[in-house]
């Protein structure tokens, strides 16, 4: 299993409009092609302005076929336009993660 951990800061006082954006036009899209991320969290303590979503996938190749399809959907090219048009993103960082060998998997999840 292939987890892609992804933590996005937004400038201050515009996370919630980021994620509104994202429910409006990017979370169908996403999901369609992605499924049901492990995890989607906003800080609760430390660097309010952040949040992190976590997706799992069977392997690098599975990942890969799966985000070229969500690149290529009109509906998620219209979120991209539409969330660097607003502005509100200042970085991400992505880590792809396999789980320890002594901790268990999570369950799968996606499509």
């Amino acid at each position: 299993m292939l987890l892609d951990h992804r933590t996005y800061v937004c400038r201050p006082g515009t996370i919630r409009k980021q994620l509104a954006l994202y429910q409006e036009y990017g979370l169908a899209a996403q999901t369609r092609h992605l499924g049901m991320p492990v995890a989607y969290l906003v800080t609760e303590t430390g660097d309010v302005n952040c949040y992190v979503h976590i997706w799992a996938y069977e392997n690098a190749a599975d990942r890969e076929r799966r985000r070229a399809a969500m690149q290529a959907d009109p509906e998620w090219i219209e979120f991209m336009r539409r969330s660097a048009e607003a502005g509100y993103l200042v970085s991400q960082l992505n880590s792809l993660m396999r789980p320890a060998e002594f901790f268990p998997q999570p369950a799968r999840v996606g499509g």
